[in-house]
């Protein structure tokens, strides 16, 4: 594995949330944290049907456009009574005209299960890849999971994405219930990311 030595790392991203995500962990490093939105680079198609693909596309891309090492995620839901849907097009199903609605998305999802007649616990999990590219090519690839099952109605007004839908084994609350630090040490982020330190930072 590649050691990180630079002083700056750019998150290969336009969302807010993940952003601030990442800056909780990495500010404390003594790492300058970047953005593809602070940059102005506009966000590659993700064209691959894996989260690696789609992930290795986006860290590539914001490292040759600016130089610096580049750290993508992807990220989604696999709800089992759904065949692994929505997976690596979790963002997908919160896509509208107006931008993405994961109030929209939850309420499909639920609408599936449902539909599927699923018994309950709908168990799912969250993904996460994680790609840490440099501008010469070279990137190292982790990956992280959160296992736990979808309620209904959702829960919480803090968190994005699926979080007031997921609640983590071992819980009574969902993400969206959680301090971030509290998300941060059971999320499937958080957990690529403990290995990506391991991995790269230590």
């Amino acid at each position: 594995m590649r050691q990180f030595t630079e002083k700056t790392l750019l998150i290969a991203t336009h969302n807010a949330g993940k952003l601030e995500e990442f800056r909780q962990i990495m500010t404390p490093l003594g790492i300058t944290v970047t953005s593809a939105g602070e940059h102005g680079l506009p966000e590659p198609d993700e064209t691959e049907s894996t989260f690696i693909g789609n992930a290795r596309i986006k860290a590539h891309a914001a490292a040759k456009a600016t130089g610096l090492p580049a750290l993508a995620d992807d990220s989604g839901l696999e709800v089992m009574a759904l065949d692994g849907a929505p997976g690596v097009y979790t963002a997908d199903w919160a896509d509208t005209p107006n931008g993405r609605d994961f109030i929209m998305a939850m309420e499909k999802t639920h609408a599936k299960l449902i539909e599927a007649q699923a018994p309950q616990p709908w168990q799912a999990r969250f993904c996460c890849t994680l790609v840490l590219a440099w501008p010469d090519g070279h990137d190292e690839v982790v990956e992280g999971h959160a296992n736990g099952q979808l309620v209904w109605p959702r829960r919480g007004q803090d968190g994005h994405g699926y979080d007031p839908m997921f609640q983590p084994d071992g819980e009574t609350r969902t993400f969206a219930e959680m301090s971030a630090d509290e998300k941060n040490a059971l999320s499937h982020r958080g957990a690529a990311i403990a290995a990506l330190m391991k991995a790269c930072f230590t």
